[in-house]
């Protein structure tokens, strides 16, 4: 698993906050194949971003995502291509395993992260539109609250260019 920021920053007992990115999800066919090439070739901008917090009191990670309602439907397409707002949501469930690859630790929590986490989305408007209020934003807030780092996927970003 790849770690962009040092884990000396962990101290026992706190929860674990980690950055996690994978493929944009499309309608089967030539879309989905273009998303998944490229995440494949490392494309930033074409990935979906997600926090998952590895809580120091139970076992399981728990991820926190915010995407389109119907990510598959062509609708969907087209208003991200448009540039246009559609309905999203706020996603929180379970996670069996960690990602092996694109997920990065970066930092442990101040608080109850799943509390804190759950009291952000709380507030987190549901209207997406890609570029301005996506999982992006959704990713940066969500870090900035439990941990207190600002634009942390820009800090991700800008290192794993360095490679």
């Amino acid at each position: 698993m790849a770690s962009q920021f040092t884990k000396s920053t962990m101290s026992k007992g706190k929860d674990e906050v980690y950055v996690a990115a994978m493929p944009l999800r499309a309608a089967k066919g030539p879309a989905q194949l273009v998303m998944s090439a490229a995440y494949s070739l490392n494309l930033w901008d074409l990935q979906h971003f997600m926090v998952i917090v590895k809580p120091s009191s139970r076992p399981q990670a728990v991820v926190f995502d915010f995407q389109p309602k119907d990510p598959e439907n062509i609708y969907t397409a087209l208003a991200v291509l448009s540039g246009q707002p559609m309905p999203g949501v706020v996603l929180v469930r379970k996670l069996k395993n960690m990602p092996r690859t694109k997920c990065w630790f970066i930092g442990s929590a101040y608080c109850n992260a799943l509390d804190a986490a759950n009291a952000f989305n709380g507030g987190w408007e549901t209207d997406l539109r890609v570029g301005h209020h996506d999982c992006r934003d959704y990713a940066n807030g969500l870090v900035e609250h439990l941990i207190g780092k600002k634009n942390v996927l820009e800090h991700l970003r800008r290192n794993s260019s360095q490679r």
